[in-house]
């Protein structure tokens, strides 16, 4: 273990999300089976959406993001579950870095893969009759291919400057996985312009994407006026099960990442929704909210069985 004021930090110890020994065997239950669920559950959306039946551009979205979540909750569930059972949970300073970089990357891609399917819901829902024209296959490979670039190039953005930043003394993260401001509070150097950067570009991005999705539900909304009740249920069963995965995302990651960080056990709580729980929750509200998805899983089970 790295000794305090040491010159250069070998490694971190991740603080769980409780001090009580009782309460964190309680924790290790309830989050084993909650990452369980998001791997079984995302795996079985992936193999539904990759098959040739759903080819419309709103699966090939979702077999992307179903694909992301496990990444996502991977990068940070299995550390904090086996920090459940041991005293100190350490992890070295490369994998703290390359912890930062997978939270980041996949979080900001599955940012921008959302913002595309909301775009893909406005023109099935306003302009039907040029959807095919407008949300060709060639177009939707290229959005998800920007996506996944856009979020390489945040994380490394995001990443790089933490990574040469000193670290000498203390070395407990007020966090349960390795992020930007619990990690900017060990720094042995100033950080503020680091700080302003990093809600620059997390914070900007989370909270931009949020208000173009907010502004293409309103859109639609308007759009619906004049239609009959079955074209308003046909509308909001369509991007209903969207809306709430972008509230229950956007709200936690907005809050944390766009303003300066002074609540470390605050953002603790708070990023267990962006990095689990939604995760856990997507192919729920999917399959639960989409016919065609809930057929194709009976079809998937029936096989299997």
């Amino acid at each position: 273990i790295v000794k305090e004021n040491s010159s250069s930090m070998k490694e971190f110890i991740l603080l769980s999300l409780s001090d009580n020994q009782g309460v964190q065997k309680i924790y290790f239950v309830v989050f084993l089976l909650f990452y369980m669920l998001t791997v079984a559950g995302n795996l079985i959306v992936l193999t539904v959406t990759s098959s040739r039946h759903l080819n419309s551009p709103m699966y090939f979205f979702l077999c992307h993001l179903s694909f992301i979540d496990i990444c996502y909750s991977s990068v940070t569930a299995p550390q904090m579950i086996s920090g459940f059972l041991v005293e100190n949970n350490t992890i070295s300073f490369a994998g703290c870095i390359g912890q930062l970089f997978g939270v980041h990357f996949f979080g900001c891609t599955e940012i921008f893969i959302l913002t595309a399917m909301a775009y893909d819901r406005y023109v099935a829902i306003c302009r039907p009759l040029h959807y095919p024209a407008l949300m060709s296959r060639r177009l939707c490979g290229r959005v998800v291919g920007l996506s996944w670039a856009g979020g390489f190039l945040h994380s490394t953005l995001q990443t790089l400057p933490i990574a040469l930043l000193p670290f000498c003394g203390p070395n407990k993260v007020a966090h349960y996985f390795c992020d930007v401001h619990p990690l900017l509070h060990l720094a042995c150097a100033d950080t503020r312009a680091e700080g302003l950067a990093a809600v620059a570009n997390s914070g900007l991005i989370s909270l931009s994407c949020f208000l173009i999705l907010v502004t293409s539900y309103v859109v639609i909304l308007v759009s619906l006026k004049g239609q009959t009740l079955a074209g308003w249920h046909k509308a909001l069963s369509t991007c209903g099960s969207h809306i709430a995965v972008v509230f229950l995302f956007f709200g936690p990651i907005t809050f944390v990442y766009i303003r300066p960080s002074s609540d470390l056990s605050e953002d603790r709580t708070v990023a267990v929704f962006y990095t689990l729980i939604t995760p856990m929750l997507n192919p729920l509200i999917y399959t639960l909210r989409n016919g065609e998805v809930k057929g194709a899983v009976r079809k998937l089970c029936r096989r299997k069985v």
